[in-house]
């Protein structure tokens, strides 16, 4: 496997800055060297050994141990959180709270997982399946959930066994330092848990790395990449990429405030930048012009602004990058036909990485805000008249990851749901993310699923024996 061109450089560092307040410098982070990712490696396949060895009693006594000095420090998480990628503290707190309780299922459920099942057995022999942990586990993940992709990443995997290194996204170093040192402060033993810092350069050296198993959380372009280098090693790799999630809604809705603000928060949610949210919303055309209008006014109610004040509801992006493709994005549907009903420009008010929730009609399937995932406010609407239609439409994406159907009919929406071609769906007020369910999608949209029992089959090494009694 060839290395990259440039060389990283001793003592170069990530600049971590405040999205919401001019990009003001919060601090920086060293950015780990080739060698020092190659001493993390060498590291946990020290600490791996060991940490198999205890068991998984104990593995399952050190999680409970983490998660309760994890809470310790779950306002610093939260603050951090929005500091750094912009999140609001309100939704910042209350997705901490969900993704601790994803720890403390994983903790509960790990050992009717993970313990040995038996197959076959009769007289003379007994057949079991034997579960073991691959061994060292690289986990490349994004900013948008910190917290919840340390979880997501990493829980199961610790669980089972495995040992990791981490490398988190360049726009949150300072929250995976901080990460790395609540962790270090718990008592967990050394070298199970590992941090490197960079960007995609030192993300692609620790996937060069003698590895077994590669999980990634972004991109699907950037996923891509990493499944050849994981085909050219021959191990296996969890990918949760991006998504371009589908929303129908049929005629016998009624649009009313509830389902006016549902729809809103399935796309809006953390300023759109969520890989299952709704990317794309296609409506019945008797009630496409009142869910449009109705969508656009409520989203004139929002206030966008400071995520540290509690009564923001909207906060910036992570980066002046995301704005210009977002803008990129909308400005190409604009000059093909597509209407605005509103936003569609950054408040002149704020100074940072803001944009105003923007709801677009008239929309083509040659506009990019269809055929290309959009991480950011922006919501393309367009109108179906037959349920076939519908279902074209709502697979006409490149991505799996989720979607979701409104109608009152129960029989027809087990039919979409059916038809539809993505991992996770949900029908009205049903949710589909929850801890015992597993997660991952179709297509584009990734490999593998996390959370639940699968994603503890997906971290381990399936063995089966055979013996005599």
């Amino acid at each position: 496997m060839s290395q990259p061109a440039i060389q990283l450089k001793a003592n170069a560092r990530l600049t971590s800055t405040n999205p919401a307040r001019g990009y003001e410098v919060l601090g920086n982070v060293e950015i780990s060297t080739e060698i020092e990712v190659k001493s993390k490696i060498k590291d946990a396949h020290k600490a791996q050994k060991a940490w198999h060895k205890i068991g998984l009693d104990q593995r399952v006594k050190h999680l409970r141990s983490l998660h309760t000095h994890l809470t310790k420090h779950k306002d610093e998480f939260v603050k951090r959180q929005s500091l750094e990628m912009g999140m609001p503290k309100t939704l910042s707190n209350s997705i901490l709270e969900g993704f601790l309780a994803d720890l403390v299922w994983n903790c509960d459920n790990a050992k009717n997982c993970l313990s040995n099942k038996t197959l076959f057995e009769d007289d003379s022999e007994v057949n079991e399946l034997v579960y073991e942990p691959y061994g060292v586990i690289a986990c490349i993940a994004a900013w948008n959930f910190p917290f919840g992709n340390f979880i997501q990443s990493t829980s199961q995997a610790l669980l089972a066994g495995n040992a990791i290194v981490m490398k988190y996204s360049e726009e949150i170093p300072l929250f995976s330092k901080y990460l790395e040192e609540t962790i270090s402060l718990s008592n967990f033993p050394e070298g199970v848990i590992n941090f490197v810092y960079g960007d995609a350069q030192v993300g692609s050296i620790l996937a060069d790395q003698d590895i077994d198993f590669l999980t990634f959380t972004g991109s699907s372009e950037t996923g891509q990449k990493l499944y050849q280098k994981a085909a050219s090693k021959l191990i296996p790799i969890a990918l949760e990429l991006g998504g371009s999630s589908p929303a129908i809604v049929f005629e016998d809705c009624s649009i009313d405030d509830a389902l006016i603000e549902n729809l809103f928060w399935k796309r809006f949610l953390n300023s759109a930048q969520f890989c299952d949210g709704m990317k794309r919303l296609i409506v019945h055309n008797s009630l496409l012009e009142e869910v449009s209008e109705k969508l656009a006014i409520y989203a004139k109610t929002k206030l966008i602004g400071d995520p540290l004040d509690e009564k923001t509801e909207l906060g910036p992006l992570v980066a002046e990058r995301q704005i210009i493709k977002l803008e990129e994005q909308i400005k190409d549907a604009l000059d093909k036909g597509a209407r605005l009903h509103c936003g569609g420009r950054r408040p002149e008010s704020l100074n940072g990485a803001f944009y105003e929730p923007t709801i677009l009609t008239n929309i083509t399937k040659n506009m990019r805000v269809w055929s290309e995932e959009v991480f950011g406010p922006a919501l393309p609407i367009i109108g179906f008249n037959t349920y076939e239609e519908a279902i074209e439409l709502a697979n006409d994406t490149e991505y799996g990851l989720s979607g979701s159907v409104f109608t009152n009919d129960k029989a027809l929406a087990r039919r979409v749901l059916l038809d539809l071609k993505a991992g996770s769906l949900q029908h009205g007020n049903a949710h589909f993310y929850r801890s015992q369910n597993p997660f991952g999608g179709y297509k584009k949209s990734g490999i593998g699923r996390q959370k639940g029992e699968a994603g503890f089959d997906e971290i381990t090494q399936i063995k089966v024996i055979a013996w005599e009694k």
